[in-house]
């Protein structure tokens, strides 16, 4: 029976593809818009003089919101196919007994500190240059992987209730900011910031997305790797 469910997925998906092709090759040649143009054009009423963050944050900000969503989705699957089972978090450190692991805790002590200075830098300089929430999160992230693999951070067992509040935090934000511009600057238009504004509300909202994402992109390696120390250290 699962194959079955299996094959008929695989196929309604392949069918489901070739009509959205279909409908691609069939459609009108739409009059040619030179996107980088129009994007400097309007960067002044986005709040940042970064033309990519003004296009991920402000003119098509919903793609982002729904990333976000995508990658909280993705945990959530992770911790479903995890189950109920209870899991005892292994001592910290217990395999970094050989004398050469010494060299990554050492390595750890030293570049998370300045990982983290470089994530608070990549989320300020977003604004005006190459950075931004998301590039900021996944160097939060690297930093939590690392700490795991030098033992000064637990792997990650059934997430507690501060933990959630991290890991939704930044679309919580995401989506009040958008309420609140929707409901009073801009009515009925979803995610459209008033130019005066702009600036700060982006901030705020690449603000809580940097520890959002950090964690999310964490917990993907932190929720799994408790299941390779035990494994490891029944060895």
């Amino acid at each position: 029976m699962r194959n079955l469910l299996n094959v008929l997925v695989i196929v309604l998906s392949a069918a489901l593809g070739l009509v959205l092709i279909g409908v691609i090759l069939e459609s009108p040649s739409p009059a040619r818009v030179r996107l980088p143009e129009e994007v400097l054009m309007q960067i002044g009423a986005s709040g940042v003089t970064h033309p990519v963050t003004a296009v991920l944050l402000n003119f098509r900000g919903y793609d982002t919101l729904l990333e976000v969503m995508v990658l909280l989705l993705a945990l959530l699957g992770v911790l479903a196919q995890m189950g109920k089972q209870k899991r005892e978090n292994p001592p910290a450190g217990f395999y970094l007994t050989e004398p050469r692991m010494q060299v990554l805790l050492w390595l750890a002590r030293v570049l998370v500190p300045l990982m983290v200075l470089v994530a608070g830098y990549l989320l300020w300089a977003g604004g005006h240059q190459p950075g931004g929430a998301f590039q900021a999160g996944a160097v939060l992230a690297a930093a939590g992987v690392l700490l795991n693999l030098s033992g000064l951070l637990p792997s990650w067992m059934e997430p507690a209730w501060n933990l959630r509040a991290g890991l939704v935090s930044g679309l919580l934000v995401f989506l009040l900011i958008a309420a609140a511009v929707m409901m009073t600057a801009s009515p009925g238009l979803l995610l459209q910031y008033p130019p005066a504004s702009a600036g700060m509300l982006i901030l705020l909202v690449e603000t809580g997305l940097t520890l959002s994402l950090g964690l999310i992109l964490a917990g993907l390696f932190l929720f799994l790797s408790g299941d390779a120390i035990e494994d490891e250290a029944d060895k």
